[in-house]
């Protein structure tokens, strides 16, 4: 890399990795879709992504919280303003800075989250029944995108074991799977395929028992020592960090434990490129583009990014590896 060469928004997510993944949405009819609008429907479009007359998101209230010394570490911290700034939530368009300009209108008060499936005790509880019952806890977790970028985000929490066990898993529980809000109202990209990228709405998502029941993989409700924001999947979250970041479901409202592999959402649509593990892996690369390295977006000017190594499982094989014993990770990517 020409190191007098002023980077530009590709050196943050490559263009060629940026355009290629919505390759597989065009693949899907997506641009024929969109030609074949009517004229109300384009200016519908174009009136969302004016930008200025977008509902800004309510400032993130203060959250109480501890610190583990086990989830504190040197890492240098993604600065907030691109944890907020930059990200992929599809239900608020496909661009990076959407989420944030469209999502100030999601509704996330009051919120149910339904716990149901495979276990002795089916629960609903509402956000408040669930911040008395867990405590809080903040762990600094590295955040991998399959698109080859990286941060590393101070994540607000509690362990996804803590609110399944409540549930009582029977012994026929093998995978848990997850649902996104479906709220086309306030949520554009569920209901024009334009906007969202041709994808099946509600988003979902999926892990393997013993993967959600692993003490590094959380449920988040806030980042930076404030509630999570709409456009980082307020009110609450998934977040598995040894997985690319699409596992990450937002705005979650379902937890059902299942006996067979649950359907996600990116492997639906993209099977041969986007697995069901989804585990960070410098040796298996993407059919389109290399996993080896990624650009890790830092704490200086915007465009900030670092060219660096990807470590296998995000870092964190130490803790997790030994549940992929035997396995083969290039067949079960």
């Amino acid at each position: 890399m020409n190191n007098s060469r002023k980077l530009t928004e590709a050196d943050v997510t490559p263009e060629s990795i940026f355009h290629d993944r919505r390759k597989v949405l065009q693949a899907l009819g997506l641009s024929a879709a969109a030609l074949a609008l009517p004229q109300t429907a384009k200016a519908d479009i174009s009136s969302w992504f004016k930008g200025h007359d977008r509902p800004k998101a309510p400032p993130g209230k203060p959250l109480d919280f501890t610190k583990p010394a086990a989830y504190q570490n040197d890492l240098t911290l993604t600065p907030e303003d691109k944890v907020t700034g930059y990200n992929n939530f599809y239900e608020f368009g496909l661009d990076k800075a959407d989420p944030a300009a469209n999502a100030g209108q999601l509704v996330t008060s009051p919120w149910k989250i339904v716990i149901d499936g495979e276990v002795g005790k089916p629960i609903t509880l509402d956000m408040d029944d669930i911040m008395k019952r867990f405590p809080l806890e903040q762990r600094i977790y590295r955040m991998r995108c399959v698109e080859a970028w990286s941060m590393v985000v101070p994540w607000i929490g509690f362990q996804l074991s803590n609110i399944i066990k409540l549930a009582e898993p029977t012994g026929n529980a093998r995978f848990v799977a997850f649902k996104t809000l479906y709220d086309p109202e306030h949520m554009p990209g569920q209901k024009d395929r334009f906007i969202g990228g041709g994808l099946d709405y509600p988003y979902v998502e999926g892990l393997r028992m013993d993967e959600a029941m692993h003490p590094l993989t959380m449920l988040t409700v806030g980042v930076y020592g404030k509630a999570l924001p709409p456009q980082n999947g307020a009110p609450i979250r998934l977040t598995v960090p040894w997985k690319y970041g699409f596992k990450g479901i937002k705005s979650i409202v379902n937890i059902s434990l299942t006996k067979n592999q649950p359907p996600t959402t990116w492997n639906q649509i993209a099977t041969n490129e986007y697995g069901f593990y989804a585990n960070v892996n410098p040796h298996v690369d993407h059919p389109r583009w290399s996993q080896a390295t990624e650009r890790f977006i830092g704490s200086g000017g915007i465009l900030d990014v670092k060219r660096q190594p990807t470590l296998l499982f995000n870092g964190y094989a130490d803790q997790v590896a030994s549940m992929y014993r035997g396995l083969d990770l290039r067949a079960n990517y």
